[in-house]
């Protein structure tokens, strides 16, 4: 068992992504299946589906362009051993504004475009890019 989820649904999609694939699976949680929808709300996949097949899982549609994936890169800034956080004020873009940060705040699960907007900071937990 991973002892961090989030870590693995990003490898996840990541590896799919490296190979092609039209689709991945990762199990369930409230908090995959927020950060899925910002990766789709921002265009970087295609679809999100909340499966009850057997056990409950998200379905996560990869999206692709120019012949490579839309997710360059997919990294996990805040560790169950190191958590990082920033404030309203050192919330920084990602790669000019052509990323995205995905952070946890009290407001819930957003990007960092949203968290500026609404003048608050959180836990950073991956970059998009």
């Amino acid at each position: 068992m991973f002892t961090d989820p989030i870590a693995d649904m990003l490898t996840r999609i990541r590896n799919a992504s490296a190979v092609k694939k039209a689709e991945v699976v990762v199990p369930f949680s409230k908090v995959k299946l927020a950060i899925a929808n910002i990766l789709l709300q921002d265009g970087f996949i295609k679809n999100v589906e909340n499966t009850e097949e057997g056990s409950r899982n998200i379905k996560i549609g990869l999206k692709y362009v120019d012949n490579g994936p839309a997710v360059t890169s997919l990294k996990r800034v805040s560790k169950p051993g190191r958590r990082v956080y920033v404030d309203k004020d050192n919330i920084l873009s990602v790669r000019n504004g052509f990323g995205i940060s995905i952070l946890s705040t009290s407001q819930g699960i957003m990007n960092n475009k949203e968290a500026k907007k609404r003048n608050i900071g959180g836990e950073l937990i991956c970059e998009v890019y």
